[in-house]
């Protein structure tokens, strides 16, 4: 039988296990998979706004009073990691996808296969070019 001496000592093991178990998640979405002006975004928030653009891009829909997703050009020359053509789509620093109303100044690019391109944003950019986020 455990002396009450030991409870303290086992009480903290236990709750820093816990800890190390619950900071797994937290720790490796803290890691910036890119970043437009101070917004960081994770792989999982591209994930998600890729997807909810390239759904409506399959179901031939678009929202919002900039009818997202739309053609992406790239104007600017900006490097993009699959082949063309593009569609562009607003992903929110709110970490919710886009459904309509204000789009904010970030993009997704995704091509017409659903592939992943870029992200972009208008922050730091003149008039309404695009730079890339880092």
């Amino acid at each position: 039988m455990l002396g009450l001496k030991t409870l303290p000592t086992l009480l903290v093991a236990a709750l820093s296990a816990l800890s190390s178990v619950a900071a797994g998640p937290i720790e490796n979405r803290q890691s910036c998979q890119y970043t437009c002006g101070s917004v960081c975004y994770w792989a999982e928030d591209i994930q998600e706004a890729v997807a909810q653009g390239y759904g409506y891009y399959q179901d031939n829909q678009q929202v919002g009073s900039n009818d997202y997703p739309h053609s992406y050009n790239n104007y600017e020359g900006l490097p993009l990691l699959v082949s063309g053509p593009y569609q562009e789509f607003p992903i929110l620093k709110t970490y919710k996808p886009y459904t309509g109303g204000s789009p904010g100044p970030d993009r997704v690019v995704f091509n017409t296969k659903g592939q992943f391109a870029a992200v972009v944003t208008h922050t730091g950019a003149s008039g309404n070019d695009f730079v890339s986020c880092k």
